[in-house]
Order: C-alpha cells, then structure tokens, then sequence
C-alpha cells in the first residue's frame, strides 16, 4: 500500500511540473506557445489591412466584436514569406496586461503540429546564437520526442513594435 502510495505521489510531482504547449511548424523550424495563451486555431481568412505597417503585420480581422491584429510569424521572424495555402493557420493568443486588460493578437504559422507536454526542469534556456530567429521571443528550448522546440515569449510576442503604446494614452 505504502509503495502505490508513494507511486501516485511520484507522478502527481511530475504532472506537477508538466507544461503544455501548442506546438506550430515555421519553415523547418519547431516552435511551441504555452497552450494556456491560445484563444483559438482558425484557417487563414483575408484580413483589413492597415495602411504604414510593417509587411509583417498583415491587418486586423473581426473576432466576435473584437479588432484583432494579425502578424505573419515567418516573416516577423525574418524567415521569408510563403503563400497562404489551405493549411497555413492563425493561431489566436491572449494575455493579461499589468492593467488587467486581455490582449488578443493573431499569429499566422505554416502548421500546427500538436500539443507537447514538456517538463518545467528539462527547458533548456536560449542560446545567444545558433537560431534564425531573435532569441528575444524565445523563453527556452525543449526536446520533445526527439525534436527540438522552440518556446515562444507569448507576453513579448504581443508586444510588438508598438502594439502596447495605445494602454499608455
């Protein structure tokens, strides 16, 4: 009895420590977001566009009432645009400002793998060099069945070039 016991306890300490991420496909590239931030995964769908923006801020769509900003990650991350195809997705993130508002922004990825449960104590922190990407937007680095994935900054992610500036006013 005492050896279940310490048995359900030893794999409460690792649910414990799980963390579960939504995990999306850049070019080659494997990257994940803390599925606690995901609203909702839709298709691609055209957008309103906003004139004087960064190409990589593609427009606003309507969600329910709400305005929200569409990025394409592939090009904000610097690695090249790719035409929309039926599988290229939004993926639509949320979090909580300091002022406890919700911040929503869509991100357009090439694919959405699937979840990954990653153990808080194997996340490897990110190298300074050796990445495609700016490692500004990356909180660490995770193995994940043999690949590796990259975990997404999602509060510095939707604070892009400005998209926070309008709380200040």
């Amino acid at each position: 009895m005492a050896e279940q016991a310490e048995q359900v306890e030893t794999e409460e300490k690792k649910l414990e420590n799980l963390v579960q991420f939504l995990s999306f496909t850049l070019g080659d590239e494997e990257y994940g977001v803390d599925i606690l931030r995901v609203q909702e995964i839709r298709s691609w769908e055209p957008v309103s566009r906003i004139p004087n923006v960064p190409s990589y801020e593609k427009g606003v769509v309507n969600l329910r009432g709400a305005i929200v900003p569409i990025i394409d990650l592939r090009e904000r991350f610097g690695l090249g645009h790719l035409e929309y195809s039926p599988l290229t997705v939004v993926v639509v993130l949320q979090m909580q400002t300091a002022e406890g508002k919700t911040r929503v922004m869509g991100v357009v990825v090439d694919s959405v793998s699937d979840v990954v449960d990653v153990d808080k104590k194997t996340i490897q922190d990110a190298p300074n060099f050796g990445t495609k990407v700016s490692t500004e937007f990356i909180n660490g680095l995770a193995s994940v069945d043999g690949r590796m994935v990259m975990l997404l900054d999602v509060e510095k992610l939707l604070k892009l070039d400005g998209l926070d500036d309008d709380d200040e006013n």
